[in-house]
């Protein structure tokens, strides 16, 4: 069997604006069925289809805030947890 491992990691200071950018392309390549992620080191293509994996943690110690998202899937879609969130913001 053949194991195929790519990884691509990418770390930049942006401001508010430039992170929803990102967030936006995100999303948008989500509805597509294709995500590509590339910078001076590398670039990676990923194509999600049927059922994903959300895990979003928060954190917030003293003056250090923490967002994770992480989405992840197999190329079966089968023993997927559904399960409902709720994200708010104050306007």
């Amino acid at each position: 069997m053949k194991t195929e491992k790519n990884l691509f990691r990418h770390e930049s200071l942006q401001s508010i604006k430039g992170a929803q950018e990102i967030l936006k392309a995100i999303t948008k390549g989500l509805a597509k069925g294709l995500l590509s992620f590339s910078d001076d080191d590398g670039e990676i293509r990923l194509a999600p289809k049927g059922l994903i994996n959300l895990k979003v943690t928060a954190r917030k110690e003293d003056d250090y805030h923490r967002l994770d998202i992480r989405l992840s899937w197999q190329a079966n879609d089968g023993g997927a947890k559904k399960s409902t969130l709720k994200v708010g913001h104050d306007e």
